[in-house]
């Protein structure tokens, strides 16, 4: 079966909801068509005119890079730096450039999930949730017709709470209503006052989804006039945040952690601040820049707290309290390549799937 580029950013989407995103992201298709018939995916954590030629000789005519080339505005396209001569390669050659980015970052099963995967931790959970992602949806319904609405709500989203799928509350009560001459009840006669058993539910959903649970919850309801109330709320949520922390099966010495976190993530160097002279039980991570989550990683009493792009003065911040670890940006996030190309492959095993093999990294060591 062949596919069109839209059906793999459609599975993306849905993996690492848009909506997830910083306001200052860009994680969208950068440029091509989604409804072009996909030849090729080359996955990279970084999109380069090196990386677009790479793509050009394997086929491919979708890369996905983590980072997105255009991260401000283009007020011309005339290759006077590498995001234009990147852009305007990718265009002449038909080639698609999606970036899925702080949205991949802020899902539980995202890049930092896999760097707590590689250093072997556990008991992961997310180290900043996100707040006012989800909504409260109450409605009513005759008690006869429930299970046909909620069906159609949990099918389109509704109801999913961490790892339990299909939770409501429900309670038993009356409904009045008198329909008017100009009405078309489903029950009831016009003019005519109405009592009805009707059964009050409550369900949770991420905001992205209300559109979609509200046009399924009224397309399966009985009535006409559907009574409903849709509310953001201030609760956090678990699956969907900023770092990761978790905890190793068994402590290490901070020497020993330190030669497993160079050969866990490659690394031939890092920064780090003093040693505290306790084993390293408990570990906070942040793919990319993370330093704004040092006070959480404190918090949470990590040993140790690994991200990258820590200034001079922010070291000091560790305080003696843990272990601050730099090991530069590339180094943290090159494995999310390999983790687009697994998700890609459990889902489109017939498509012709790449990992760049282009270096992106900016910064080099002597």
């Amino acid at each position: 079966m062949g596919y069109r580029i839209q059906d793999v950013l459609s599975f993306l989407e849905q993996y690492a909801p848009p909506a997830y995103q910083e306001s200052y992201d860009n994680a969208t298709l950068i440029c091509g068509n989604r409804s072009a018939e996909l030849t090729g995916v080359l996955c990279t954590l970084d999109c380069t005119e090196q990386v677009v030629e790479e793509a050009i000789a394997l086929g491919a005519n979708l890369i996905i890079a983590h980072h997105p080339i255009v991260f401000k505005g283009l007020k011309s396209l005339t290759g006077k730096n590498y995001v234009e001569r990147t852009i305007i390669k990718a265009i002449k050659a038909d080639m698609a450039i999606y970036a899925i980015h702080t949205n991949l970052d802020h899902v539980a099963t995202g890049v930092n999930k896999r760097i707590a995967d590689r250093l072997g931790l556990k008991e992961n959970r997310i180290l900043q949730p996100k707040k006012q992602l989800l909504s409260k949806l109450v409605f009513f319904v005759p008690a006869k017709d429930k299970e046909n609405v909620l069906k159609a709500i949990f099918d389109a989203g509704a109801g999913q709470i961490g790892e339990y799928k299909d939770c409501s509350f429900q309670v038993e009560g009356v409904g009045t209503f008198t329909p008017s001459e100009k009405a078309n009840p489903h029950i009831g006669s016009r003019g005519i006052p109405q009592q009805e058993p009707e059964t009050r539910i409550e369900v949770i959903l991420p905001n992205h989804l209300s559109q979609r649970v509200i046009a399924a919850m009224k397309k399966s309801h009985p009535y006409e006039e559907v009574a409903y109330y849709l509310s953001v709320l201030e609760n956090e949520h678990q699956e969907v945040g900023a770092g990761m922390i978790g905890i190793l099966e068994n402590p290490l010495s901070e020497e020993d952690f330190f030669e497993h976190l160079k050969e866990r993530m490659n690394l031939r160097h890092f920064k780090h601040t003093p040693r505290i002279g306790r084993p390293i039980k408990k570990v906070a991570v942040c793919g990319g820049a993370g330093i704004f989550l040092l006070p959480e990683a404190k918090k949470a009493q990590a040993d140790v707290f690994i991200t990258s792009d820590i200034k001079y003065h922010e070291f000091f911040d560790a305080d003696g309290q843990l272990v601050l670890c730099d090991i530069g940006h590339y180094e943290s996030e090159i494995f999310t390549k390999d983790l687009l190309a697994e998700l890609l492959s459990q889902n489109f095993p017939n498509i012709a799937l790449y990992l760049t093999k282009v270096v992106t990294n900016p910064t080099s060591y002597r």
